[in-house]
């Protein structure tokens, strides 16, 4: 285990307190036993107390609802966390969990999206890879695991690593075998965030295409991907299309207003519809490349002066979306705009295609937070953590998309690194995964993972060229795609 090669770090942990839930929990759905890895019941659980009770019975821990899957059992459930860790005395709020359930002779995998969580049942691919059990936490803040008042200034990473700590060392229990961490773009900024602040739960962390913009004020990086990424038809077609709709901003703005009217959308957050509207433009290109591949060209107009305005409309709503930076669109981003306003960072690129066709740039993170909430940002919180993963990773994994903009300012690995890797799916979005790495390096990922998880099986210790997913691939259980279909439609990691 990875624990021996690690120092203790010191922060306090809150025993948890029951939560009366008992009305949700009498409403949930029965669901079949559960069943190991092999197809059969687990002799650890077989005649023995059933496994909600054991989770029920921790202390804090509430069920909303179980829904049945073939195979596995799926709990919907809340916790109580503090709202301060460092002060739990001062208040506490319901966190959202939700557990797949294989069996607890099986690896964990702590999945965090850094947002929203499903309540349907899903797998990571680390989950798929390792055939475990997976724990999924929604993000401190998003609705409904938002304190009431909410204190935003508890809203930041090291709360939120603390949050999950406390999930694991109460699970832990339970489900004692080798535990990963996991996640995508911001999820995978907060799986590294959990390992920064507590380094000794996880036995390994996979992060896919997490951002790492450790200064902030400098942006470069963003400017020279943009210069080359894909071809020069593809990025003319674009530059072309957003060109377009900045030249026919009136036509289009009333065309803007008709839309919003009828969807009874608002703009008090932003400023006015002026605002909201160039907002939109202004991700277009690189929404393009965050959730497209190169093939997708084909659809954008080869001739954008020629082409009508509704067909200029169509490609941006399509690929940005114009609700994307209404009240309604940015109400559920909230804590994300937050966090990228005072610890995360957020890019600013120059696009020079468009000229003095700009009014507002790329507008800052506060322009998408409510006013009645204070921000400053905090300059030391992303290079701390850049320094620790540089120095420290132990087990670590990074997986980017080549042509993904957020990878642009990626995390790297330094002297002080062991074991730890990153690779670079060749035309991979924001959507890359370890299937999508070529051979040699897709089964290298692979048998680092298994082994991690303390899995991998006596072929693939002798040869890692050997190495592949312990579970079938399950069409609604890993679907790839999901973490794009929720945040397509503006510039959020």
């Amino acid at each position: 285990m990875r624990k021996t090669l690690r120092g203790v770090l010191s922060l306090a942990v809150l025993i948890g307190t029951v939560s009366a839930t008992g009305a949700s929990a009498g409403a949930a759905t029965a669901a079949q036993p559960a069943t190991t890895w092999s197809g059969s019941t687990s002799s650890s659980e077989s005649g023995a107390e059933d496994i909600k009770d054991r989770i029920l019975a921790i202390p804090g821990m509430s069920l909303i609802e179980e829904k049945p899957y073939p195979g596995y059992r799926f709990f919907v459930l809340e916790y109580t966390q503090p709202v301060d860790h460092k002060k739990p005395s001062k208040g506490t709020f319901q966190q959202r969990i939700t557990l797949l359930h294989k069996d607890v002779s099986r690896p964990t995998v702590f999945f965090t999206s850094g947002y929203n969580v499903s309540v349907n049942p899903s797998r990571s691919e680390p989950t798929q890879i390792v055939d475990g059990n997976q724990v999924s936490l929604e993000y401190r803040f998003f609705t409904p695991s938002r304190p009431e008042p909410a204190d935003w200034s508890k809203l930041d990473i090291w709360q939120a690593a603390s949050d999950q700590h406390r999930v694991y060392k109460a699970l832990k229990k339970i489900y004692s075998k080798n535990w990963l961490s996991t996640g995508g773009s911001k999820g995978g900024m907060t799986a590294t965030y959990f390992e920064r602040f507590y380094p000794e739960d996880m036995d390994g962390v996979v992060a896919y295409v997490a951002p790492n913009d450790v200064v902030n004020d400098e942006d470069s990086a963003y400017d020279r991907f943009f210069a080359r990424v894909g071809t020069k038809e593809c990025r003319d077609r674009l530059g072309g299309v957003q060109r377009e709709a900045l030249v026919r901003r009136d036509a289009l703005e009333k065309k803007y207003a008709a839309y919003a009217a009828e969807n009874k959308l608002t703009f008090t957050t932003v400023g006015n519809l002026d605002r909201a509207y160039e907002a939109v433009v202004m991700d277009y290109v690189w929404a393009f490349w965050q959730y497209s591949l190169l093939a997708d060209c084909e659809a954008i107009p080869a001739d954008a002066r020629k082409a009508t305005d509704q067909e200029i409309w169509d490609s941006v709503d399509g690929i940005s979306g114009f609700s994307a930076y209404t009240d309604q669109g940015l109400a559920q981003y909230t804590p994300y705009y937050y966090q990228a306003g005072t610890q995360l960072g957020s890019p600013d690129i120059r696009q020079p295609w468009l000229g003095n066709l700009s009014r507002y740039g790329y507008q800052p993170p506060r322009n998408f937070v409510p006013r009645s909430i204070p921000m400053k940002f905090d300059r030391s919180a992303m290079r701390d953590v850049d320094r620790w993963v540089r120095n420290n990773a132990r087990q670590m994994m990074y997986v980017y998309g080549e042509n993904d903009p957020w990878g642009a300012e990626p995390f790297r690995l330094g002297r002080g690194a062991r074991d730890s890797y990153v690779y670079t799916v060749p035309g991979g979005n924001h959507g890359s995964k370890v299937a999508g790495l070529v051979a040699g390096e897709k089964a290298k990922a692979t048998a680092a993972i298994l082994r991690w998880a303390g899995v991998a099986p006596a072929a693939v210790q002798a040869d890692p060229a050997k190495a592949e997913p312990l579970a079938k691939f399950d069409a609604r259980l890993d679907k790839r795609d999901a973490e794009l279909e929720r945040n397509q439609g503006t510039l959020r990691p």
